[in-house]
């Protein structure tokens, strides 16, 4: 048995006989692992109203996300895979893209 099954509080990793469940014990010490081997070095801030807050918390509970940034990730992601973005009309400003709504030009 490994140091963090003998030592850890987390009542989640042990049955109601005390016996540690070793798959959730597997899955924690990939997760740290991984976590530890892609730290992330850049900040990417982002302004976002009210509406636009709960579209995006709404994709994150619909689909069960550990978090927001985790939740942005993810649309990030589908987002550069997915087509129909043309270019940005020339002298389009940030606040014309939005989260949900009304797609500026250059967008279909």
């Amino acid at each position: 048995m490994s140091n963090i099954a003998r030592s850890s509080p987390n009542k989640g990793l042990t049955n109601r006989w005390g016996v540690t469940n070793t798959a959730k014990l597997v899955l924690l010490e990939e997760t740290m692992a991984r976590v530890t081997q892609r730290l992330r070095a850049e900040r990417l801030q982002i302004m976002l109203d009210p509406e636009e807050l709960v579209a995006v918390d709404d994709f994150r509970f619909k689909r069960r996300m550990p978090s927001r940034a985790a939740a942005v990730r993810e649309l990030l992601k589908r987002g550069l895979a997915a087509e129909g973005f043309l270019s940005a009309a020339a002298g389009s400003k940030s606040s014309d893209y939005g989260v949900i709504g009304k797609a500026p030009a250059g967008r279909q």
